[in-house]
């Protein structure tokens, strides 16, 4: 009979993996690809994410991973835009490419079933690739083509089938730019690489985000039959939770003592912490779901409040005049000694952020 791992016991078993147990030594890279990426819909949510990790990291680190080519940002897991490592990019846009078609025709239905799906694909890749341009942009330079089928949607279409980065300056802190579009192949000619298998990738999965459920995996990169990929690796340990669930794990990865102390920590929006497992109340509790991440609209995901390893709060910033204040919206109650521990780590982030402001607060709404 497999062990059994208690919901405290996986929590710590996340945090440490995912880097939030303490903040480790090691380059913005290095973190990057060994979380498999940060989630990026929004330019500066991966900044708070390596910053709430890593031990002496400047936002300008990751400006420059952006500048030189190090790091990208595209469409991956979910379907959703992820900063990842360069190295990462097609091989993981390879394996993932099922994920997109699906969901691109699951919001077209049959809408598109006259067009050459490759055609327009060819087409719009071609376009890109000499000149980055935004989605709007490309779908009315498609349409002047194909003028019976929405520009927006053959945008779309062509995101789909083809690999698009995001180029900067979208994604530098502190600049501004919307999100303009060129070809995997025009921004890093100089890689070929073939899609990577799916071993591989819940191999990685588990090094971030284990121990896991074949259903957590799925529901972290949007890819489908992953049991039988569990199953046939060998070497995996087995554990099962309170629910009595099977759960898997790589042999050597970190599975710290439950009652290992877990700092407080404020989480950047749309981090993965909370959106890599389909079982997420060894991180927050289900109630409290809805408000992070369903009831912000847009597809939103709020930043939160770790205390003792847990989602306690959603946080915000607003500027105004020389004022930086920090505001934490409380899910849960927060004693007195927490706010005592969330406020100086809360004032660390505003001088990271709004180094330039006379005064800091903290405020509770």
């Amino acid at each position: 009979m497999s062990p059994v791992l208690t919901r405290r016991a996986l929590n710590r078993a996340l945090l440490a993996r995912q880097f939030l147990l303490e903040r480790v030594s090691v380059s913005p890279l290095e973190a990057v690809r060994h979380l498999v990426g940060l989630q990026a819909q929004a330019p500066n949510p991966p900044y708070i994410g390596l910053w709430s990790r890593l031990a002496d990291f400047a936002l300008a680190d990751l400006a420059d991973l952006l500048s030189s080519r190090q790091v990208v940002r595209l469409a991956l897991m979910r379907s959703t835009i992820h900063l990842v490592d360069s190295r990462d990019a097609e091989p993981l846009r390879g394996l993932l490419a099922p994920v997109l078609v699906r969901g691109f025709r699951a919001t077209v239905g049959r809408a598109f079933d006259d067009v050459d799906h490759d055609e327009v694909a060819a087409v719009g890749a071609g376009i890109v690739a000499e000149e980055p341009l935004t989605a709007a942009e490309l779908g009315r330079r498609l349409a002047v083509r194909w003028p019976n089928h929405e520009p927006d949607r053959l945008a779309a279409l062509v995101r789909t089938q083809v690999g698009l980065v995001q180029v900067p300056p979208r994604g530098l802190w502190g600049s501004s730019g919307q999100a303009k579009h060129t070809t995997l192949a025009a921004w890093l000619p100089e890689t070929n690489a073939a899609a990577m298998s799916p071993d591989t990738v819940i191999r990685r999965y588990l090094a971030a985000f284990g121990p896991a459920t074949p259903a957590d995996a799925q529901m972290w990169s949007g890819l489908t039959g992953l049991r039988e990929v569990f199953e046939r690796q060998a070497d995996l340990v087995t554990f099962r939770d309170e629910a009595d669930r099977v759960l898997y794990d790589l042999p050597e990865a970190p599975r710290p003592d439950p009652d290992t102390p877990a700092p407080v920590r404020l989480v950047a929006a749309f981090d993965n912490l909370i959106l890599s497992h389909a079982d997420r109340s060894r991180v927050i509790a289900d109630e409290h779901r809805k408000p992070v991440i369903m009831g912000t609209g847009n597809g939103n995901v709020r930043p939160t409040v770790l205390v003792d390893g847990v989602v306690v709060g959603m946080w915000g910033t607003q500027r105004t005049k020389r004022t930086a204040v920090l505001t934490i919206t409380p899910l849960a109650k927060i004693s007195a000694k927490d706010r005592r521990a969330i406020e100086p780590e809360a004032r660390r982030l505003l001088a990271v952020t709004d180094p330039d402001a006379d005064t800091v607060e903290i405020h509770y709404a």
